[in-house]
């Protein structure tokens, strides 16, 4: 691995870029992860704060991105955040937002039309919400070009079929950022596993959602891992057993994030969540039963 700039380094052949939409948001650590004993997160605060979290206050902080990938000559981005103009009645937080993610993504040199793949590790509403931008009314594809490879398990799960039985906070998504893309013809629903080039692939990491996935890179002597919202908090590494509030199937979360950690730390994956700030990626180890985490690498 190389590091090239802030923000960006070289896996193999690959180049990693991440692109903030929110920094920062602010979650109450003990709501988020209610099964994490408080003296976990005092006992590690040397290195939670601040930036994954705040001991005076009570809050852990996430950050919602996209990571960018260039493999094979490809732009591939792995989730797209919240999404501007969005009504979501059970996230408040999320409601009518107006950022700069295209402006941001296009000072990463990502234009909408050279976006080759886009990958949604699962869909809640803070991972598919640029899959579309509204034009006159209507929401359509953000990326035009753009292969959409989405969890036939979620797709199912989320999907109108389901109707209230879906979470009020996830429950609006589907239709203005799966939908769209649906009736475009950009949409491949996978199952199970799916190689997207011979660096990249996909595995399903059920238990956050039915469909939740992790995206595997092996480029060189290289090895990562990008495993969406398995974990949202860096102490869920050193409790692999606590889930989080927003998880579907929280033990069958526990057991494939114990299985992801497992093969990170026996194979040097360096691992990217979803929503770490600070530096966002991570090395970790074995220790004991649990594991721990070796450095932090941006």
């Amino acid at each position: 691995m190389s590091e090239v700039a802030e923000g960006q380094m070289v896996l193999g052949d690959i180049e990693v870029r991440r692109v903030v939409e929110v920094d920062r948001f602010p979650l109450p650590a003990a709501t988020i992860t209610p099964d994490v004993p408080d003296e976990v997160w005092r006992d590690n605060e040397d290195w939670l704060a601040p930036d994954h979290w705040d001991p005076a206050g009570g809050d852990a902080f996430a950050a919602i991105q996209t990571w960018v990938l260039r493999s094979e000559g490809k732009t591939v981005l792995v989730d797209t955040g919240i999404g501007n103009g969005r009504v979501r009645p059970g996230v408040p937080a999320f409601e009518h937002l107006d950022t700069d993610y295209l402006d941001r993504l296009a000072a990463a040199g990502v234009r909408p039309e050279d976006v080759d793949v886009v990958i949604n590790t699962h869909l809640h509403g803070d991972h598919i919400g640029w899959n579309t931008r509204d034009e006159g009314g209507s929401w359509v594809p953000t990326f035009p070009n753009a292969s959409y490879l989405i969890p036939a398990a979620d797709h199912a799960y989320f999907g109108p079929e389901r109707g209230d039985a879906v979470r009020v906070d996830n429950r609006y998504g589907f239709a203005d950022s799966i939908a769209p893309v649906v009736r475009a013809g950009q949409a491949v629903l996978w199952e199970g596993t799916h190689r997207v080039d011979s660096h990249l692939s996909l595995e399903a990491a059920p238990g956050h959602t039915p469909g939740s996935a992790v995206l595997r890179l092996a480029s060189g002597s290289d090895r990562a891992v990008f495993t969406g919202d398995l974990f949202h908090v860096p102490v869920q590494i050193l409790e692999p057993c606590c889930g989080s509030a927003f998880c579907e199937d929280p033990k069958e979360a526990a057991r494939s994030r114990v299985r992801v950690l497992g093969r990170a730390a026996d194979e040097a994956e360096l691992v990217f969540p979803a929503h770490f700030g600070g530096s966002g990626a991570v090395e970790v180890r074995r220790a004991g039963g649990k594991f721990g985490i070796s450095r932090w690498a941006s």
